[in-house]
């Protein structure tokens, strides 16, 4: 099966981390952060991106990002991004500082994958204001996946997009983002769109996170994972299939916590009423070895 292999390839490719108890990390995945159009999905959303991550660079928490942080099909200059979201990327420029920032390609970022690209785009960006290039993620790698693996416990979680053997979006992805880039963002701004493609699509979909679902428990690996926009949080003793969801959902945004050993998947919203920021805790927490079979 083409998810098993595209899985077990970027498995195996990729980088370890080591976590205890004591480490703080958040997961997530499909910000789609665009060009401040009225294409841009990332935008409806954006302070309450930006509440969830000052929360988090405050309380210690590692910065990891699963994948279609940006949206590069839709938009070809990563510079029109920095422009619509500046504080953003200054926000996450800190984690970096801190060595708390760790980035993953998705499919519509996937041109991160190649390095010339990530030392000509993420290591500085230019600076309109002063007219200078200024430092933004210097020396950053980006990874197609990364392994956390506890350093008493020892047991693994594998994190990754979650495209891995989604036909059009691995490997037919350059048609793909030919069609997005040149009718699709058109086809959003206008809003007319095709319900029938959308119940396709939501059967893709639900086949990608079954055979991700699958490759997890075959492996006794716990996969955090997005791509699918749809959040996942398994009881233990059910396969160990993680997804955080999304940041495009309409006035709230999702994403996975581990702290303490546990995991939860937690949602920041606004209340539409009062205009303010809230953090709910939708599943969990559960303790991760939990899930493994040791």
């Amino acid at each position: 099966m083409c998810t098993f292999m595209r899985l077990k390839q970027a498995y195996f490719s990729s980088d370890r981390i080591m976590f205890d108890d004591s480490s703080r990390l958040v997961f997530f995945s499909d910000c789609h952060r665009g060009d401040n159009s009225k294409a841009d999905s990332f935008l409806q959303n954006r302070d309450i991106y930006l509440y969830a991550l000052d929360f988090y660079y405050t309380n210690g928490f590692t910065y990891i990002e699963l994948g279609d942080g940006d949206e590069l099909w839709e938009n070809d200059r990563f510079s029109a991004l920095i422009n619509a979201h500046l504080g953003v990327y200054l926000l996450l420029r800190k984690f970096h500082l801190d060595n708390r920032l760790y980035m993953i390609w998705g499919n519509h970022d996937i041109f991160k994958s190649c390095k010339t690209f990530v030392r000509n785009t993420l290591f500085q960006y230019y600076d309109s204001r002063t007219q200078t290039s200024r430092p933004l993620f210097e020396n950053i790698k980006i990874h197609e996946g990364l392994i956390l693996q506890h350093s008493s416990n020892l047991y693994k979680i594998f994190t990754v997009h979650g495209h891995q053997g989604d036909i059009l979006n691995d490997i037919l992805w350059p048609f793909s983002c030919f069609m997005i880039r040149h009718f699709w963002r058109f086809i959003k701004i206008s809003r007319c769109k095709n319900r029938l493609s959308q119940i396709k699509n939501n059967e893709r979909l639900q086949i990608i996170e079954n055979n991700i679902r699958q490759w997890s428990k075959n492996n006794n690996i716990v996969v955090i994972a997005g791509h699918t926009h749809n959040p996942a949080f398994p009881k233990p003793g059910q396969p160990p299939y993680f997804n955080d969801g999304c940041c495009i959902k309409a006035n709230y945004i999702t994403c996975i916590e581990i702290q303490n050993g546990e995991i939860s998947l937690t949602k920041w919203s606004r209340n539409i009423r009062s205009q303010t920021i809230t953090r709910e805790v939708l599943s969990g927490p559960e303790k991760i070895s939990a899930y493994v079979n040791q």
